[in-house]
C-alpha cells in the first residue's frame, strides 16, 4: 500500500499556540514536552474534518478513534455530535468528498445482546477528550473508553458501569456517505473466527469511496486481557439474523461479527491491523503491544515519538493514503521536502513504483487504489519539486521521467466515473487527446479549462526534469507544451471592466461564452473545477511575465489582481469571505496572493497574504477556512508564518513576512534561521529591510540553494508601513516566458 503524508495534520493543532503565545509556539525546541500545546479539536469542524484521534506516532498506519452517525458524513468518522456507531482503527483526516475507512471497530453495549445487527449506537454522556497519543469517550451507557496505539495495532481499555458487559466486532462496519454522488463505500464481506485462546482473527472486504476504489481487504487480530463469559459469532442481511451463537467462525458477503460477554467491568483489548494476513495482523499486536502493556505506556511512547520525531523541528506530519497531490503540490509536498527530507525522497520512489506496478501515477490513492484525478497528472509536479530541488538517493530518475512521460503521452482508459463519465479520472491525463491535437482542451472534455492549466504546470514539470537529463529535445517540446494554457486565453472575454481571461474554446478554435465570475457548479462536470476562471487566470506561476503582459504591464497587473481580493465583486461567493473573488478555502488561490511580487509589489504580496491568514484562520475547531484537505490549508498558514510561499516545480520561493524568529531543523546538520526586528505579526509586518545569508538582500524572492539546500540565514527589519525595498531587485523569474 502506497501512504504519503497528510503534511502537518499533528502541528496544524499547534496553530492555536500562534495566537495565543506566537514566542513559544516557535520555539519548541525550548521544551521537551512540546506535544502539550497541541490541541486535536483544531479544524475537527466548520468543514474542516480533521481526525482528532490517535495517531501513535508520524506516518503511523492505525488512527483510532470513534465514528459518529449525526445524518451527515463523518469524513473523519468524528463529529461533535451525533451517535458512536464503533471505534474503529483506520480513518482519513481532512478530506471531502466522501468518508474513507472506520473499519476494524469495537463497539461497548451494556446489557443483553439479542441482536448485534440491531441499532446499537449510543450517545455521548459528554464531550470525548483527546491528548496526543490518547483519546478518552465517554458514552451515556455509563461506560467510559480509554484509547492509545502504536503504528499497527490499538489498545482499547473499557470501564463498564455493570457486570453486564459486551464488546461488539463487526466486521460490517464502515464510514457511509449519505450526500448521494455514489461515493459511499460498501461492504462487501469478511470472515471472523474465534479461537480455542479467546482471540479473534479474521478480516474484511470492502469498496468504493471517494476514489471509486474496487474491493480491497484489511485483516485483524484481537485480545483480550481477561477471558470472555461467552463469545458469540453472528452473520445475517441487515437486521436479519441468520446465525447467533451456533459457531466459533463466519464468513461470506452477509453482514457478520461477534460479541464478547465479560463478567467484569474493566476490560482490555489489543488489536492489530494488517494489509496482508491476519497473522501478520497478529505478530503487529504481540510485537508492538505485547500482554500486559499498560495503556498509558503507549501513551507516554506516543508522546515521545512526536516530541523527538517531529514537533522539536517545529512542523509535524503523519502518513496516510495520497489524499491528494492536487490539493498538496503548492504547498504541502515542498514542506515536506524540507522538514522530512529522507521520507520525502521514499515518498517520491513510491510514485514512481506505482507507476512501474500499475502504468500510471496517482493524483490520489486510497485503500491501494488510484483515483481521483481532478485536474492534471500533479504527480508530475512533485516529481519535478523535488528534481530541481536536489532529491536524488535511491530514486531512480530515469524511471520517474518515464513516468512523467507516461503521463504526458498516453491517455488512461477511461473508468467512467458517473460524475465525469467523458475521460478517465483515475489516473494520468484524461482529456490528453484534444492537448495533443489542438494544443487546448475543447468541452468534449469535463473541467476543460482547469485540465488546461494544469496540464500546462505538468508539462512545464517535463521541462525540468529533461532538462536535468540533459534531454535537450524533450526540455524544449515540453517547454512549448507548458505554454498552452495561452491559447485559453480570450483577451475580449471581459469582467468588471477587466478584459482577458482564460475560457473554453471549440474545436473549429472559437471562444466560447463564459462570465468570468462564474464556474457553473464548479464541480466535476463543468469546465472549471472548484474556482473561477479570475482565479484560474493566476495559476501558470511557471509563465507569469507572459500574462502581465497581456494584462498591459505592471501596474494594470497589480490593479488586476488586487481585484480578486474586494469585498461583495463576487455574488456565487461565500459570505465568511465578504464575497470576494478569491476563495482563501481552495488551492487554486493559494498562491495568487504572492504574485505581486513578480511586479514589484512585495508590500501587497505581505498585506493580502497576512489579512488571509489573520482573517480565516484561528485556534478554534472551526479554525481553519475550508476543508482541511489532508493539511493542504494549514501548510499554507505556516509557509505564511515561515514568510516564504514555494513555486512548486521551480526553486523559487516568493518572499512574504515572517511571524517570529524560528529555526528550522533542515536536517544533516543544517537549519534555516530567520530573525525578525522592530515587527509584530499584527500590525507592524510590512519587510523594511532584509539580509539573507548576511548579504544585504533587494529581490523578493529566494532560490532553494540561497536557504534550504546547506541552511541559511534570512534576518528581517520589518515595520508598520510598507516600504520599496526590492525596487533595485531582480523580480522572480518565470522560465516559460
Amino acid at each position: 500500500m502506497i501512504v504519503f503524508t497528510r503534511a502537518l495534520s499533528l502541528l496544524l493543532s499547534l496553530v492555536a499556540v500562534a495566537w495565543a503565545d506566537l514566542t513559544q509556539f516557535v520555539n519548541l525546541t525550548q521544551y521537551l514536552n512540546p506535544v502539550q500545546y497541541v490541541n486535536p479539536y483544531l479544524g475537527t469542524q466548520g468543514g474542516g474534518n480533521m481526525f482528532p484521534g490517535v495517531v501513535a506516532a508520524p506516518f503511523a498506519v492505525v488512527k483510532l478513534g470513534p465514528d459518529l452517525y449525526d445524518g451527515t458524513d463523518a469524513y473523519s468518522g468524528y463529529l461533535p455530535d451525533g451517535n458512536v456507531t464503533g471505534i474503529s482503527m483506520m480513518h482519513e483526516s481532512g478530506t471531502g468528498g466522501a468518508p474513507k475507512y472506520g473499519v476494524v471497530s469495537q463497539l461497548p453495549v451494556v446489557g443483553n445482546v439479542t441482536n448485534p445487527l440491531a441499532n446499537l449506537s449510543v450517545a455521548r454522556a459528554a464531550s470525548d477528550q483527546p491528548q496526543v497519543g490518547f483519546y478518552e469517550v465517554f458514552l451515556a451507557s455509563g461506560t467510559t473508553v480509554q484509547l492509545a496505539a502504536t503504528n499497527h495495532a490499538a489498545m482499547y481499555q473499557y470501564q463498564f458501569p455493570s457486570l453486564q458487559s459486551n464488546i461488539v466486532v463487526d466486521v460490517s462496519h464502515v464510514l457511509l456517505s449519505y450526500r448521494g454522488l455514489g461515493t459511499s463505500q460498501n461492504y462487501i464481506g469478511g470472515n471472523i473466527s474465534v479461537l480455542a485462546d479467546g482471540h479473534y482473527e479474521g478480516s474484511g472486504t470492502y469498496n468504493n469511496g471517494w476514489n471509486l476504489a474496487p474491493d480491497w481487504t484489511i485483516y485483524f487480530c484481537g485480545f483480550f486481557d481477561a477471558p470472555a463469559s461467552s463469545s458469540r459469532v453472528f452473520s445475517g442481511n441487515g437486521t436479519t439474523l441468520y446465525q447467533y451463537g451456533t459457531s466459533n467462525s463466519t464468513s461470506g458477503t452477509n453482514r457478520l461479527g461477534a460479541v464478547f460477554t465479560f463478567a467484569q467491568k474493566n476490560v482490555n483489548s489489543r488489536v492489530g491491523i494488517s494489509w496482508i494476513s491476519s497473522a501478520k495482523a497478529c505478530q503487529f499486536v504481540n510485537d508492538e503491544i505485547p500482554s500486559g502493556t499498560a495503556l498509558q505506556t503507549l501513551v507516554s511512547n506516543a508522546k515521545n515519538a512526536w516530541n523527538t520525531g517531529l514537533l522539536n523541528k517545529i512542523q509535524t506530519t503523519e502518513y496516510d493514503d495520497l489524499f491528494t497531490l492536487w490539493d498538496w503540490f503548492r504547498c504541502s509536498t515542498p514542506l515536506m521536502q524540507v522538514l522530512q527530507p529522507v521520507s520525502y525522497e521514499e515518498q517520491i520512489r513510491s510514485l514512481i513504483d506505482v507507476w512501474r506496478n500499475e502504468g500510471y501515477m496517482p493524483d490520489a490513492r486510497s485503500s491501494n487504489y488510484n483515483g481521483r484525478s481532478q485536474g492534471g497528472s500533479n504527480a508530475d509536479n512533485v516529481l519535478a519539486d523535488a528534481y530541481v530541488k536536489g532529491v536524488r538517493g535511491q530514486v531512480n530518475w530515469g524511471d520517474g521521467y518515464q513516468a512523467m512521460l507516461k503521463d504526458a503521452e498516453v491517455q488512461p482508459p477511461n473508468n467512467f466515473d458517473p460524475e465525469s463519465p467523458d475521460s478517465s479520472d483515475k489516473e494520468g491525463r484524461g482529456a490528453l487527446p484534444d492537448w495533443l491535437k489542438y494544443g487546448y482542451i475543447t468541452p468534449t472534455y469535463n473541467r476543460a479549462v482547469s485540465r488546461a492549466i494544469e496540464y500546462s504546470a505538468n508539462d512545464f514539470g517535463l521541462y525540468q526534469v529533461a532538462s536535468g537529463l540533459g534531454n535537450s529535445a524533450d526540455a524544449a517540446k515540453y517547454l512549448k507544451r507548458s505554454t498552452n494554457w495561452r491559447n485559453h486565453y480570450n483577451p475580449a472575454a471581459s469582467s468588471l471592466n477587466f478584459t482577458g481571461f482564460v475560457v473554453p474554446r471549440d474545436a473549429n478554435g472559437s471562444f466560447v461564452d463564459q462570465d468570468p465570475l462564474s464556474c457553473g457548479g464548479c464541480y466535476w462536470g463543468d469546465a472549471y473545477y472548484e474556482a473561477l476562471p479570475w482565479e484560474y487566470l493566476f495559476n501558470a506561476h511557471h509563465d507569469l511575465y507572459t500574462l502581465i503582459g497581456y494584462t498591459g504591464g505592471a501596474p494594470k497587473f497589480v490593479k488586476k489582481l488586487d481585484t480578486i481580493f474586494q469585498p461583495n465583486l463576487n455574488p456565487s461567493g461565500a459570505a465568511q469571505f465578504n464575497y470576494t473573488i478569491i476563495n482563501p478555502g481552495n488551492e487554486p488561490s493559494f498562491g495568487s496572493p504572492y504574485l505581486f511580487n513578480f511586479v514589484g509589489r512585495q508590500d501587497l504580496s505581505v498585506q493580502r497574504s497576512r489579512y488571509i491568514a489573520k482573517s480565516y484562520y484561528n485556534d478554534s475547531p472551526s479554525g481553519i477556512p475550508g476543508n482541511s484537505d489532508g493539511g493542504a490549508m494549514q501548510t499554507w498558514l505556516l509557509w505564511n508564518m515561515i514568510g516564504l510561499y514555494p513555486l512548486t516545480g521551480q526553486t523559487t520561493f516568493l518572499i512574504g513576512s515572517p511571524w517570529f524568529d524560528l529555526n528550522i531543523d533542515l536536517g544533516s546538520g543544517n537549519s534555516l534561521n530567520v530573525t525578525t526586528t522592530g515587527g509584530n505579526s499584527d500590525t507592524a509586518y510590512y519587510v523594511q529591510s532584509l539580509q539573507v545569508n548576511g548579504q544585504q538582500w533587494t529581490k523578493s524572492w529566494v532560490t532553494w540553494e540561497d536557504v534550504f539546500a546547506n541552511g541559511g540565514t534570512m534576518d528581517f527589519v520589518l515595520g508598520p508601513s510598507p516600504s520599496a525595498w526590492d525596487a533595485n531587485g531582480a523580480p522572480p523569474p518565470s522560465p516559460a516566458s
